[in-house]
């Protein structure tokens, strides 16, 4: 069993900043890329960014140059640093990991509860 469990969210004044973290645990043998999501009241999910197990990174382009994706492979954790936070970003913000569990078997998917961000204008 693999949980993955957000923090960080919270009411913040546009122009803001906030920083979410993701923490795994459980039954881990090696966690691939991570990646944060985030969906708005009637809206699809949609990525926000992603970073490889080697730390390689994507963004969204509506986040780039504010947010900043990073990770602690030590610690099976993944952040996301949001600066310049808009209304637009007020979302709930899930947190998902490629998680393999076995070393012969192959990686699946995992979600966190998500963690709501509300930007105020």
């Amino acid at each position: 069993q693999v949980q993955l469990v957000e923090s960080g969210g919270g009411l913040v004044q546009a122009g803001g900043s906030l920083r979410l973290s993701c923490a795994a645990s459980g039954s881990i043998f090696s966690i691939n890329a991570m990646g944060w999501y985030r969906q708005a009241p009637g809206k699809q999910r949609e990525l926000v960014a992603t970073i490889t197990s080697s730390s390689s990174t994507d963004y969204a382009d509506s986040v780039k140059g504010r947010f900043t994706i990073s990770r602690d492979n030590a610690k099976n954790s993944a952040y996301l640093q949001m600066n310049s936070l808009k209304p637009e970003d007020t979302a709930v913000y899930y947190c998902n990991a490629g998680v393999q569990i076995k070393y012969y078997l192959r990686p699946s998917d995992y979600w966190g509860q998500g963690t709501q961000v509300t930007v105020s204008s």
